[in-house]
């Protein structure tokens, strides 16, 4: 059953919820946006190319973040809805970013194995650091959210999507942050060990040009990725204190709007773009190639010399 009040008490968590609604239809604002924008280029590099575990990768991230950031959206309307729906549209928002963290780290693990010369033991070592992060987010996750349910509240007329759930529940479900970040931090420092080897031993020799040039693509991509996720987590953490997570004031509400957009544009703008900018500079190679350049495909070999082949 709802929950109806007309304390005039609750009127502060009235105004917070409209601030984050704004903050909620920016963030499909910006997906949607980046989506159409980049459209052409999905359409010519991921629709039109064969498939492979990184096109399903591709499409996977992009529409369930249209799917994640519609949903949001949906859940902010004012508007009656049932505690069941309620139920799934919190679930549905709890376990999509678990997902598409997983498919962000296998998308950066196939990155940073090519980076190493498509060297098998660190392609193990990645696939277990991987395997662990994912399966801890899923299991304090599960652990967290067993017996949450969703109510229908209103509130002096206002209709809200809410949940019952524990203080201790709700700090549980805040760890599932943390194996992500450990993963993340790793997949950086693995990335920026190797293109600085890598640039060394490219002062040393007067060929390798190509090579130095994805290198370039690479972690462009990824450091603006990173960046990304760098600056969501700050705001992950300080939304963690009790007058932040907990309060109903604009502030807090605009904070979290923040949050929320810095969040999307990490998985889901910044996400698909690591396959992306890879894709293109692979179909300029080839381009180059066919007009007789000399320039070749990517593929990482024993020393750095560039043959053609795959792509990442």
């Amino acid at each position: 059953m709802p929950y109806v009040s007309n304390d005039p008490a609750s009127w502060p968590v009235i105004y917070s919820s409209r601030i984050t609604n704004y903050f909620v239809v920016a963030s499909l604002t910006t997906v949607v946006y980046d989506w159409a924008l980049t459209f052409g280029q999905e359409f010519e590099l991921v629709w039109m190319h064969r498939w492979s575990l990184m096109t399903v990768l591709y499409i996977c991230v992009r529409y369930l973040g249209i799917l994640f950031s519609v949903l949001q959206t949906l859940a902010s309307l004012p508007v009656s809805i049932t505690d069941e729906v309620s139920t799934i549209l919190y679930f549905l928002w709890i376990w999509i970013p678990v997902v598409v963290n997983a498919m962000l780290g296998v998308i950066m693990m196939i990155r940073i194995h090519a980076m190493y010369q498509r060297s098998r033991m660190m392609l193990i070592f990645l696939a277990v650091v991987l395997l662990t992060a994912t399966i801890a987010s899923a299991v304090i996750s599960g652990m967290a959210n067993i017996g949450v349910s969703g109510v229908e509240k209103v509130l002096s007329g206002y209709h809200l999507c809410g949940i019952y759930i524990s203080p201790d529940d709700i700090r549980l479900d805040d760890e599932t942050f943390i194996p992500t970040t450990v993963w993340e931090i790793l997949a950086w420092f693995l990335a920026v060990w190797i293109v600085i080897k890598h640039f060394r031993e490219l002062r040393q020799s007067p060929t390798g040009s190509t090579a130095g040039d994805c290198f370039t693509v690479l972690i462009q991509s990824h450091m603006l990725y990173f960046v990304a996720f760098a600056t969501m987590s700050c705001f992950y953490l300080g939304e963690l204190s009790s007058k932040i997570q907990f309060s109903s004031s604009t502030g807090s509400a605009a904070y979290f709007g923040i949050f929320q957009i810095t969040q999307m544009v990490q998985m889901f703008v910044l996400g698909p773009r690591l396959i992306l900018s890879v894709r293109e500079y692979h179909t300029k190679l080839v381009t180059d190639s066919d007009e007789g350049t000399g320039m070749t495909s990517i593929t990482f070999q024993e020393g750095g010399h560039v043959s053609t082949g795959g792509v990442v």
